[in-house]
């Protein structure tokens, strides 16, 4: 079996890949529109709604950078047990309080409470928090982090 191909000239044929490649390269680009890096503003994450997912929460966030556990990412934790500065590798080192406990994750938009978040980890609490950490962990700027009241879906 044999197969006439058309002859395509060589600057033809140059030009064409060199298109292919820049588009190829402009699809990778919006398709990571946000990177994982924080903005000069510093790494912000909101939480924008909660549902109740059988006995967890559906928590859906709102980010200026994309989550990454290796990289930059989310720690989530009750408010009512710690507060930012504990949520952190760095809670003693930079904040002089005992370290607490929080879930670390890159899930994004939607994340299910689980292990130290898990509704049965509450301890009482009704507040879910959630906070911008670096790849050691580590609580990135105190001053951002976000809270809300989810007692009516618990």
């Amino acid at each position: 079996m044999s197969f006439n191909l058309p002859e395509i000239p060589m600057r033809q044929s140059c030009a064409t890949l060199a298109a292919a490649l820049l588009l190829a390269g402009a699809n990778a680009s919006a398709q990571s529109a946000t990177p994982n890096a924080c903005p000069v503003d510093g790494c912000e994450v909101r939480i924008v709604s909660v549902e109740k997912d059988g006995d967890e929460l559906r928590i859906t966030y709102e980010a200026n950078f994309t989550p990454d556990v290796s990289k930059n990412h989310f720690h989530a934790w009750w408010g009512d047990s710690y507060s930012v500065e504990q949520v952190g590798r760095n809670a003693q080192s930079d904040f002089d309080v005992e370290q607490g406990r929080w879930h670390r994750h890159d899930e994004y938009p939607t994340y299910v409470t689980k292990e130290a978040v898990s509704t049965s980890a509450r301890e009482g609490g009704t507040t879910m928090c959630v906070t911008a950490a670096d790849r050691d962990h580590n609580v990135l700027d105190a001053t951002k982090y976000h809270c809300v009241d989810v007692q009516e879906h618990l």
